[in-house]
């Protein structure tokens, strides 16, 4: 995850760039604007390496893959739940994430409710 978090950190400062020429050159500062923003490019470059090739970078790196649960790549709206569910396993302070430890097959909830799972990359 501190994979991704940090690219994702890279994009998010170069998205905010883009919006400054709209904004007089200031950084946009009204939360009804910028946090849509903001989620939207996280949705993107989420979604766009789930669907194209199941591995973000940090993934890539472990040898890891996100798939369906019958081994398929993601569509787009499996990857939009599973990027909407993970937002949720975070809100009660990870708790989403640490589901998997009681779970028979170690799936987040996230995993389980978006019917995706993490796999080895040789399995």
């Amino acid at each position: 995850m501190l994979y991704d978090a940090l690219l994702l950190l890279a994009i998010l400062f170069l998205a905010a760039a883009i919006l400054l020429p709209f904004n007089a050159g200031e950084a946009v500062t009204n939360k009804y604007i910028i946090y849509p923003y903001y989620l939207g490019i996280s949705f993107i470059f989420y979604g766009w390496f789930w669907t194209h090739s199941g591995q973000t970078t940090g993934l890539k790196a472990w040898k890891l893959k996100v798939l369906t649960l019958d081994k398929q790549p993601l569509s787009w709206s499996q990857a939009a739940l599973r990027f909407a569910t993970a937002l949720l396993s975070w809100l009660p302070l990870g708790l989403g994430f640490l589901w998997m430890f009681v779970d028979k097959d170690h799936y987040s909830l996230h995993d389980r409710l978006s019917k995706t799972a993490i796999f080895n990359q040789t399995s």
